[in-house]
């Protein structure tokens, strides 16, 4: 411990023992009377308030990191100082963490994109020194009336920053965000005196170095054993998708009190939350897509044990506290020991046993895949968004896009990381380049692929691993108390590798039969695009507002990441060019049936497809068959125009725009079915719609065989 200017070592001694009083009181407040601090939360305290330190603490969920910052929080704002402000990642976390804060006196308010309403008088309550803890959004950081107005205030007067999950930092963390990059402008503002607490679960040595030397170059770094007592881990596999929901619906009762049961993709989530409550399970499905008002309440609901498990995606993880949740299933793998850790982490705080059950598929790989494929793109891309930047005129990220060959998520990211690096800066109305000279670090990117293959050959060694399944997890994420031990000599005991206890994967063949059922009724509605892209102009189009001639809302027959229609689309549309099989054709009898058109088409169209012309000119003509329907033929692209390839919506709509030759439309008396094998964005059947209806069709009715998701 550093000594302060103009005390003796007996004086801070005495100066130490009061405030480790004060802060033993505090904790009582938090978690009730029985609590008593661990001795590196208290050299984290004493760090923090005494010393004025900059601090990472690294340690596993439920070891009470939060407790230290809101003890000194509290500590230092008796003794003066200014409001903590904790960057903090997640709606669900920043409502955890104010709820928290008021039960030790702490007066807590947050500053995110479900409360904008509020956003200004918590900004007035901030400059009257009313709040005690300000909990901010990474993605605020950069708002420039934040950043510029709000920003500047808070560095001046913090008595303590804290950077919750603090791996998110980290170029090399499981779930790097650009936004966070921000928080080294905000720590390099502060005073000398402004301690600094960076503090997460899952990081393993490569991650603290880096995290560590960002928040300064003296850090205290506090790290403790990652293992958790009453966690269960075990593993268990089927190759069948149904089988595996199958199992997990006959076993989900069997599991203590309520939990959370990830999947890999949105439409897995709500698939699985379909066939679970179909089997009268009260679960619910919980991803990115949930509305923000519908996310809160759900959580109340997991929290308050009225649902058996809330089915979830990624967007339920970081900072979710429930202290008893009884069990963490992973139907489907995650692409990283250490991201999974994080998320089975969430069970157990509270209670003497948890369940860790990972239900892996043969289709956790291609996925992983898909999302390595949205990484940071190549070097000529990503100069082309500078290239389209102005100096003086900003532009917004809407009126980009039509520039460059991003789509609009993909080139937020890049902006967010140039704007980090100083390429770019984001201010009212839109982002500006600033003329710094930037290097496309390939060998960095290069790294980083390396690094995550590694970590999702790590994944699937765990799964095949005959060792101790929560030694594994530590060895992955560096665990100090592992270092120098011989393998197997931190073997917990409680997993199935350790107790040779296995779950039986016995499923009933009525109930295997009963799932594929339910994940086979094909069929759900396409949404109608409504808005044209902004900025077509730019590219020599002129469309731009309300689409007034467009298609109606269309029909598919199933997603290829799903359940049900998945297992049986994907091999039809990864397989070679044939004629449709006579099971999709069946299959897609219904989804028309179903079908809520105002007027029945009179005529079908199939829609040219450079991969399948086969399938699609056949599926095509079997419709036409079957519903008495006019066969139009094919809709070609003219011969002399290039393959479409863009895809951001303004590039896919100026590629598509007067590319098509239209047939003969006269006899043409009702709406058109257009058949298409695949849709993912929806601009080939809006255009091809506003195509033909301008040549004379009534309306256009669009049918898919598959979407991606």
């Amino acid at each position: 411990m550093t000594t302060a200017p103009g005390s003796t070592r007996n004086e801070t001694a005495a100066i130490g023992d009061g405030l480790r009083g004060n802060a033993e009181e505090l904790l009582r407040e938090l978690a009730g009377p029985a609590a008593r601090l661990r001795d590196d939360q208290w050299v984290a305290i004493e760090a923090l308030v005494v010393d004025k330190r900059r601090a990472l603490v690294v340690q596993r969920t439920g070891w009470g990191k939060s407790a230290v910052y809101f003890i000194a929080a509290k500590l230092l704002r008796a003794r003066g100082r200014g409001p903590t402000v904790i960057v903090s990642p997640l709606l669900a976390l920043m409502r955890n963490q104010v709820a928290a804060a008021r039960r030790a006196g702490v007066v807590a308010a947050t500053i995110n994109s479900g409360n904008v309403t509020e956003w200004d008088e918590i900004h007035r309550q901030v400059a009257s020194g009313a709040v005690d803890v300000l909990l901010v959004s990474p993605e605020r950081l950069n708002n420039p009336d934040f950043r510029d107005q709000v920003l500047p205030r808070l560095a001046a007067d913090a008595g303590l920053v804290v950077i919750d999950e603090a791996h998110c930092v980290s170029d090399w963390g499981h779930d790097f965000r650009p936004d966070y990059r921000r928080i080294r402008t905000l720590i390099a503002d502060l005073g000398t005196d402004v301690p600094v607490l960076a503090t997460t679960a899952t990081a393993n040595d490569r991650v603290v170095t880096d995290v560590a030397g960002q928040i300064g170059t003296d850090t205290l770094v506090l790290r403790g054993s990652l293992d958790r007592e009453s966690l269960h881990l075990s593993v268990v596999r089927f190759d069948d998708a149904v089988e595996r929901t199958t199992w997990l619906s006959g076993h989900l009762d069997e599991l203590p009190g309520s939990g959370i049961v990830y999947t890999l993709t949105v439409a897995g989530a709500h698939d699985l939350a379909d066939v679970l409550t179909s089997h009268g399970h009260r679960v619910a499905a919980y991803t990115g897509q949930t509305d923000p008002a519908e996310r809160e309440m759900l959580e109340t609901a997991l929290l308050d044990n009225e649902v058996k498990a809330l089915i979830a995606t990624s967007a339920l993880g970081m900072g979710f506290d429930k202290p008893d949740l009884g069990f963490v299933v992973h139907v489907g793998a995650p692409s990283s020991p250490i991201s999974y850790y994080q998320q089975v982490g969430r069970a157990g705080r509270a209670t003497e046993r948890a369940e860790v059950v990972l239900l892996p598929g043969p289709e956790d790989t291609r996925i992983w895949s898909y999302f390595a494929s949205v990484a940071f793109p190549r070097e000529h891309v990503v100069r082309s968004v500078l290239e389209a930047l102005d100096y003086e005129r900003p532009q917004s990220t809407a009126a980009l896009e039509p520039l460059v060959e991003l789509n609009r998520s993909r080139l937020d990211m890049v902006l967010k990381v140039l704007d980090v690096d100083g390429a770019v800066r984001r201010v009212r109305g839109g982002w500006l380049a600033t003329g710094q000279p930037w290097t496309y670090d390939a060998d960095r990117y290069e790294r980083l692929d390396a690094a995550r293959t590694a970590e999702q050959q790590a994944m699937l060694d765990y799964q095949q691993t005959t060792g101790c399944r929560m030694e594994f997890l530590r060895r992955q994420l560096d665990d100090p108390a592992l270092i120098g031990a011989a393998p197997g000599s931190g073997a917990c005991g409680r997993c199935d590798s350790c107790t040779g206890i296995h779950r039986d994967t016995t499923v009933d063949t009525e109930a295997v039969a009963a799932t594929r059922a339910r994940l086979d009724r094909p069929g759900f509605d396409l949404a109608a695009r409504k808005q044209w892209p902004t900025g077509m102009a730019k590219l020599g189009i002129s469309l731009s507002g309300k689409i007034t001639e467009g298609a109606e809302t269309g029909r598919v027959l199933g997603r290829l990441n799903s359940l049900g229609w998945g297992r049986r689309l994907r091999p039809v549309l990864d397989g070679p060019d044939a004629p449709v099989p006579d099971e999709v054709v069946q299959a897609c009898i219904p989804v028309l049936r179903e079908w809520d058109w105002t007027v029945r088409p009179t005529a079908v169209l199939a829609l040219e497809s450079p991969d399948h012309p086969v399938l699609t000119t056949s599926l095509a003509e079997r419709l036409a068959d079957i519903g008495r329907l006019r066969n139009l033929g094919t809709l070609y692209l003219r011969p002399d125009h290039p393959p479409v390839s863009a895809v951001n919506s303004a590039h896919r709509v100026a590629a598509l725009y007067d590319s098509w030759e239209v047939p003969d439309l006269s006899r043409t008396d009702g709406p058109i079915l257009l058949v298409d094998t695949l849709t993912d964005s929806g601009w080939t059947f809006t255009v091809a719609a506003w195509t033909l209806r301008r040549a004379g069709a009534p309306a256009v009715l669009p049918f898919a065989l598959a979407t991606p998701t």
